[in-house]
């Protein structure tokens, strides 16, 4: 009876405490292999894992310590030398020679996910980060706590990436540099425009989703903010500009051709007829 009391009493301290680990659930939504990697800050406790390979629809359920910081991140385009010994990465290389990353730090051009839990106030900060470029598009969802906002950048920028920025690969763009090497780089426009909402959230939170290559979530926060940040009224975007313009020529365009508008005089003895191609009405003698 007192182990019991006294397991409960741990039980009871640790939850108060805050000591919960945290799950981080990395998933790989992209049509195309993911090696996700993590390198936990100086001060945090490493992780037993720091890189494993995701094929597509794959997830991996990653506990971390409480109070832990770290970064991840997905590697792409990776294989084994011809002698089967080295491996390596196109993009995210964490220049191991193994798909462990043993306390490696990516390889820029790389989009990278941000963490410092339990931090300041008890609440955990968390970021999709463009500071080192961009290589995979990425979401984080809190799950549970409170102010849960999801984070990220769900397009892909490899395809709009400035020329001269673009990292290509038999003939395919599949990361998109960095302009510059510090924080003032999330100001670049390019980066600012396609993602404003990546930057730092707060939460208070126990699990995180990190979904590579997710979705598009229209009601997203990041894409609520983008809406929000040029000053304009909600929907006045350009996309939105273009859109209704279409619309309104295709729609005068279908009267000319579609339409056939026919008005009957009140005698009845007359028909004026404007159809397609025709620049004027004709009148046309009816027998009744």
């Amino acid at each position: 009876m007192a182990s019991i009391v006294t397991m409960a009493s741990l039980f009871f301290f640790q939850f108060l405490s805050g000591s919960c680990s945290t799950r981080l659930t990395i998933t790989n939504k992209c049509s195309y292999t993911v090696w996700p990697a993590i390198l936990s800050a100086t001060g945090s406790s490493p992780l037993s894992t720091s890189g494993f390979v995701l094929q597509p629809g794959d997830f991996k359920i990653v506990p971390v310590p409480p109070a832990w910081s770290g970064r991840l991140w997905g590697r792409t385009l990776c294989s084994l030398d011809i002698t089967s010994t080295k491996f390596s990465c196109v993009t995210g290389d964490c220049g191991s020679t193994t798909i462990e990353c043993v306390g490696g730090n990516a390889t820029p051009p790389v989009t990278l996910v941000k963490f410092t839990l339990n931090g300041t106030g008890g609440l955990d900060f968390y970021e999709v980060s463009l500071v080192d470029g961009f290589n995979l598009p990425v979401r984080v969802e809190p799950r549970g706590g409170r102010n849960r906002r999801a984070t990220g950048c769900e397009m892909d920028l490899n395809l709009s990436c400035p020329t001269e920025l673009k990292v290509i690969r038999d003939g395919d763009a599949v990361a998109c540099k960095s302009s510059c090497q510090a924080e003032p780089c999330l100001t670049s426009q390019f980066f600012k425009t396609a993602c404003p909402g990546a930057h730092v959230h707060t939460c208070s939170s126990h699990d995180y989703t990190i979904t590579f290559c997710p979705p598009p979530t229209p009601s997203s926060s990041y894409q609520e903010i983008s809406r929000g940040s040029g000053g304009g009224q909600p929907g006045s975007s350009p996309i939105n500009v273009v859109v209704a313009v279409v619309v309104a020529l295709a729609s005068v365009c279908g009267l000319f051709i579609a339409c056939k508008i026919t008005i009957r005089l009140s005698n009845g003895d007359c028909v004026f007829g404007i159809g397609a191609g025709t620049r004027t009405g004709t009148i046309q003698d009816v027998t009744v």
